[in-house]
């Protein structure tokens, strides 16, 4: 097994304002106190993401586990929630090290949750499960690289178990359930696409990671990992002191944990902090709480204190204030601070009884007992309460700033409901929810001798049934062989590339016919988004066109992009098409499985180079013959209209759609009318 680089190693690992330090931060509180629910890591590529992930393990705690027990049973815990149990009293204990189970994007369902064992179903035919690998990152680590590349019902069934603590399997004649508490750890690259706020949200904490802007600091990260590289092993035994160190921190913290003080004053702070950022829910509350109290017992505190609270609303809160799939992440330090405000207030201590021997006091007599009220009638609380959410000034609204560059820029509406745009035919490619696919998951329609997904029980009892007799059977059990297998053919839907082309000469300058042409694609990008597809962006002005954005699945840098597009100038629209051919002809060698829709967003006028229109139309033509599936977004407005947008959709073979119908609404207008 290959030396891991030590957890000790990354620059700052135990500095939260050191260039790695809220990562290692988080990573550790997270395992401190499992219940937080897990980590999401966001940053560019290079950022050592994976690199601090797969060194925590190396500085865990070592488990102990019930010898044998394919599900990592706890000794300790009566439960025993395993396939594997019941165990006796004095079962064998070992001890190992923490697991760090990786997930690959392109896992099945039947990987992660487990299936029949079909060796043992063929060749002895009983039925037994084979666990997948939420048993097998019981009590410790689960990572998923690029877990918004995973598909979303994976992510589903990740966030379920890690917020239930189990795995409930009902598939292929198997119905168990089995403990999964996990450190759920993902990664992620945001220029990849980003996850839907429902699934963000789900994460317990987050941070943004960033390479190091200082040369310095750069310099020691280049220094440490050459060293590394060229002796590994010795690098790694000058870190052996630090790294002990570490381990006996995280085991002290995990100890202290349950014994650490959240008082009254506190929760009430954490969730005035948490109505001032105005995030949905209560979830934020809760994690806020657990991740404040596992910050003290990382401090080795037994109460918790305002800065364990700023700690725990960093880490907590950013993803949470993310509302619309085109909103940044982010957090207001200023607001933070002015919100919790200087200190916590000290619990009060229990008065001392004094004795009386006259019996209990009047209220009204200065020697009684104080009301809560001071003498005068004020509080004795002074004015140094907490501050109320709805003191605390609101962010102001952004203000746009116009690109600079010829033309004009205009910024669209608000989005709203597209109709549905899809792709002509069936296809085969990653699941999704726009176009009609084959895939692994949907509605079942047939069966096949090959593929990876379940296996279609009774067409293999049925290819079976005619060869008992040339292989001797006699009665019994059906006997079965590996030609015989059978798996289930389904029917669902497909994620695509919408490549979207887009006119932005002259004739789109206009400002309002530009604003609802902004707001189409906004909302037609919000569309893919939810669908999971992959969009890009191929503009054309003036004499040339040019791909403003490859595709990509970050629909909200394409929605950036878009923002910042000038309008002016003549109408290429030949090398607006030819660029999109291009583009699309790359694609297809990168990803050939998904099938591409092009939409083209324009008036239908050509009117750049000589025989513009001419070149427009061949170039239109050229594509058709390819097979795209293709959508024109007509564009032109007003009383006087040439309809070439109408043509052009000719030439393509494609849809022609009006751009005030994309609008989902004004598509069941039409219906109505009709």
């Amino acid at each position: 097994m290959p030396q891991q680089y030590p957890f000790c190693a990354v620059v700052g690992a135990d500095d939260p304002d050191g260039p790695f330090g809220e990562m290692a931060l988080a990573l550790l509180l997270t395992t401190i106190s499992p219940e937080v629910g897990g980590v999401l890591v966001r940053g560019e590529k290079g950022t050592a993401k994976s690199t601090i992930v797969r060194a925590l393990a190396e500085v865990l705690p070592r488990i102990d586990v019930v010898a044998g027990d394919r599900f990592s049973s706890d000794p300790l815990d009566d439960t025993h929630l395993s396939p594997d149990g019941p165990f006796a009293a004095d079962a064998p204990v070992e001890s190992r090290p923490v697991r760090l189970v990786e997930l690959p994007v392109g896992a099945t369902e039947d990987r992660v949750l487990g299936s029949l064992h079909l060796e043992r179903a063929l060749s002895e035919g009983r039925t037994e499960y084979e666990p997948g690998l939420l048993a097998r990152a019981h009590r410790g680590l689960l990572y998923v690289d690029e877990v918004n590349l995973l598909h979303d019902h994976l992510v589903d069934v990740l966030l379920d178990a890690a917020a239930m603590g189990r795995a409930t399997v009902e598939r292929d004649g198997v119905s168990l359930t089995h403990a999964a508490r996990f450190v759920l750890v993902g990664t992620m690259n945001p220029e990849e696409g980003e996850l839907r706020p429902q699934l963000l949200d789900r994460f317990g904490l987050s941070v943004e990671v960033a390479a190091p802007r200082d040369p310095a600091v750069r310099a020691e990260v280049v220094r440490r990992r050459m060293a590394f590289d060229a002796d590994p092993a010795g690098f790694t035994t000058s870190y052996a002191a630090a790294q002990a160190a570490l381990t006996e921190r995280v085991r002290t913290a995990q100890d202290l944990v349950a014994h650490v003080e959240l008082t009254d004053a506190g929760l009430l702070k954490i969730a005035e902090v948490c109505a001032a950022f105005d995030v949905d829910g209560l979830r934020a509350d809760i994690v806020t709480a657990r991740t404040a109290v596992a910050h003290a017992a990382w401090q080795g505190r037994d109460r918790v204190v305002l800065d364990d609270i700023r700690a725990a609303a960093r880490l907590a809160l950013p993803h949470r204030r993310r509302r619309n799939p085109f909103d940044a992440p982010g957090m207001d330090d200023d607001l933070l601070d002015q919100v919790l405000g200087d200190d916590l207030p000290e619990p009060p201590e229990p008065p001392e009884p004094e004795p009386d021997p006259d019996g209990p006091g009047d209220p009204g007599d200065p020697g009684g007992p104080e009301s809560p009220d001071g003498p005068d009638g004020t509080s004795s609380a002074g004015d140094e309460g907490t501050s109320r959410p709805d003191d605390v000034p609101q962010d102001p609204a952004p203000q746009g700033d116009s690109p600079g560059g010829s033309g004009s820029t205009v910024a669209s509406g608000q989005p709203y409901r597209t109709r549905l745009l899809t792709a002509r035919g069936t296809g085969a490619g990653e699941a999704g929810r726009r176009s009609r696919a084959t895939t692994e998951r949907g509605r079942r329609v047939g069966s096949s001798t090959t593929g990876s997904g379940s296996v279609h029980l009774l067409e293999t009892l049925r290819a079976a049934a005619p060869h008992q007799a040339a292989r001797g059977r006699d009665g019994g059990r059906l006997l079965l062989r590996p030609p015989d297998l059978r798996f289930a053919t389904r029917e669902g839907k497909e994620s695509n590339l919408v490549l979207f082309c887009v006119d932005a000469s002259g004739s789109m300058a206009a400002r309002r016919r530009m604003e609802e042409v902004k707001t189409a694609i906004l909302s037609l990008l919000l569309d893919a988004y939810r669908r999971r597809d992959k969009v890009g962006l191929v503009t054309f002005r003036g004499a040339a066109a040019e791909l403003a954005l490859p595709p990509t699945h970050s629909v909200d840098v394409a929605a950036r992009r878009l923002e910042e597009l000038p309008a002016g100038g003549r109408t290429p629209l030949a090398e607006g098409l030819l660029e999109a051919g291009r583009v699309l002809a790359v694609e297809r060698l990168r990803d050939p499985r998904r099938r591409p829709l092009l939409v083209v967003v324009t008036d239908g006028r050509a009117t750049s180079g000589p025989d513009a229109v001419d070149r427009s139309r061949r170039a239109a033509d050229l594509l058709a013959a390819q097979g795209l599936s293709s959508v024109v977004v007509d564009c032109e407005s007003g009383a006087m209209r040439l309809g070439l947008a109408g043509v052009l959709a000719g030439h393509l073979g494609a849809e022609h759609l009006p751009v005030g119908e994309v609008s989902a609404e004004a598509l069941a207008d039409v219906a109505r009318a009709a």
